[in-house]
């Protein structure tokens, strides 16, 4: 096997990792902090909006290859391994969601950066 197609089946691996996560996120039979911890992760790697952009050099896609993967292994490490096997397979055979949840997050954090920066530029009166 090439390193092509080994990345390719990780990156595959990764994608129902992460709809598997936002199941388990729903699932009443995984325990809270898991819950919590794969509902964190599945909102923000499925959030069309990153919290560093892709368009900055080198860090931009910091998130994407460390951040990401790592909270995926940590998610995936506190849900019941027989669970998360069941969710890995009904995660084959859905269609991967979008995170509202995460969108109106990362949209919040954006907006409270632009406001922080105007109030910190915003000429002061003397």
């Amino acid at each position: 096997m090439s390193a092509l197609d080994s990345a390719k089946q990780w990156a595959r691996a990764i994608k129902r990792d992460v709809v598997a996560l936002w199941i388990a996120a729903r699932d009443p039979r995984v325990p809270w902090y898991a819950k919590a911890t794969a509902g964190a992760v599945a909102a923000y790697a499925l959030s069309p909006i990153d919290l560093i952009p892709d368009f900055i050099p080198v860090i931009g896609y910091l998130d994407d290859l460390l951040i990401v993967p790592l909270g995926i292994m940590l998610a995936v490490r506190l849900v019941p391994p027989a669970l998360m096997q069941e969710f890995r397979v009904e995660a084959t055979r859905r269609e991967k969601p979008v995170s509202k949840a995460g969108l109106a997050f990362m949209t919040a954090v954006w907006a409270l950066a632009a406001l922080a920066l105007a109030w910190l530029f915003w000429p002061k009166p003397a």
